[in-house]
């Protein structure tokens, strides 16, 4: 193999298809990065057996071939350097990288036993970028960090026809994300469970410019696969049943509160200063004010008041300051709309762009007071 290429777009394609490389691989040889210069291109592919990464970039090739070598390594020295082109060549045992004046040599892996990349599956539909990475900071905020409920650190995602759902929870909070989209048939109706730091990590490392294809066979459903850019990821689907969380979401909720979301997220961080992690701060909806309060009456204490538009009797309730930041965080919008039923269900945050407007249904957080003694 004997490749010129622009050193800047090796760089950033070798980071890009590496960030799906584990820190600890299962076995050795999945620390790779595989490298095929064949048609003007140069290729690079990554595989863990859970998530692939495949792209490729222009190039000048001498002479066609492969070569898989340390993934990690190989980003560390594109990213540095010096020149604008870099030259790749092989022999039987080492890649050579040159560069102005420096030059790299790294050890050939045996590629016999690196793992074929899964199937692409076809595409089911397309989204803009910006809707896409929305949604899924939006719907991720809600995915559990316990690995021993794999259900739990998945997103489910409901495709719909033209509309696609995203849902998460961790059994003490939910997030719901919705948009629209263009599937490849008007009467799609699937629905996949997906691993949230996957599709995290999907989200951002897309081109914001681009579209977001989803791919996805009804005929093999262990795998969803995104295409963006020229860029090729896919992610094996987890197996197992997400849990019935429509009946959390009230039909009716007689309680509702119009606050500033920034002056909110202000005065949490600020009353939840005097409190250890995860200590419940309270929030008293009265007349037209909310009192927010922390701490305990032999402990530091903090207090603030904010005015607010509220329809409903009033009510108290407690929650981790903390859940409530991420929750209110994800919202795009500059008011928020709290909805409640009772001080120990399940309350609903949504955005909305002006005071006195509609709440956007786009994004519903869902987040169960905790108990608090007074």
């Amino acid at each position: 193999m004997k490749v010129e290429i622009n050193s800047t777009a090796l760089a950033d394609a070798v980071a890009w298809a590496t960030r799906v490389i584990p820190a600890r691989p299962a076995t050795p040889i999945l620390s790779g990065i595989r490298l095929e210069a064949i048609d003007g291109t140069l290729q690079l592919s990554a595989f863990d057996y859970e998530v692939s990464a495949r792209h490729h970039i222009e190039a000048g090739i001498d002479e066609s071939g492969s070569a898989l070598v340390l993934g990690k390594l190989l980003a560390d020295i594109t990213k540095s350097l010096p020149s604008e082109k870099t030259y790749l060549s092989t022999d039987d045992s080492k890649m050579t990288i040159t560069s102005g004046k420096s030059t790299f040599s790294l050890q050939l892996m045996p590629e016999a036993e690196y793992p074929d990349l899964p199937v692409v599956p076809a595409p089911l539909g397309q989204v803009d970028a910006q809707t896409f990475s929305q949604a899924i900071s939006q719907a991720t905020v809600a995915v559990s960090r316990e690995e021993n409920r794999p259900v739990l650190t998945g997103v489910k995602i409901d495709f719909s026809g033209s509309r696609v759902v995203m849902t998460a929870t961790d059994r003490f909070r939910l997030s719901r994300s919705s948009f629209s989209w263009t599937p490849q048939q008007a009467d799609v109706s699937t629905i996949t469970l997906v691993r949230g730091s996957l599709l995290r990590d999907t989200a951002r490392a897309v081109d914001e410019h681009q579209n977001v294809i989803i791919d996805f066979s009804p005929d093999t459903p262990t795998l969803l696969g995104f295409e963006n850019a020229g860029r090729v990821s896919t992610s094996q689907l987890i197996d197992g049943e997400f849990p019935s969380v429509d009946r959390l979401f009230s039909d009716e909720y007689p309680i509702h509160a119009i606050i500033s979301k920034q002056d909110l997220i202000d005065a949490i961080k600020r009353v939840s200063l005097v409190t250890e992690r995860n200590a419940p701060i309270r929030m008293v909806f009265s007349g037209q004010e909310l009192a927010l309060s922390a701490g305990a009456a032999d402990e530091s204490q903090a207090s603030e008041t904010l005015d607010i538009d509220m329809d409903g009797e009033d009510i108290t309730v407690a929650f981790n300051p903390g859940y409530l930041i991420e929750g209110l965080s994800a919202i795009t919008e500059p008011f928020v709309r709290m909805k409640m039923t009772t001080a120990v269900k399940a309350v609903e945050f949504n955005g909305q762009q002006e005071a006195d407007s509609e709440e956007s249904l786009d994004y519903r957080y869902l987040l169960v007071p905790m108990r608090f003694t007074a």
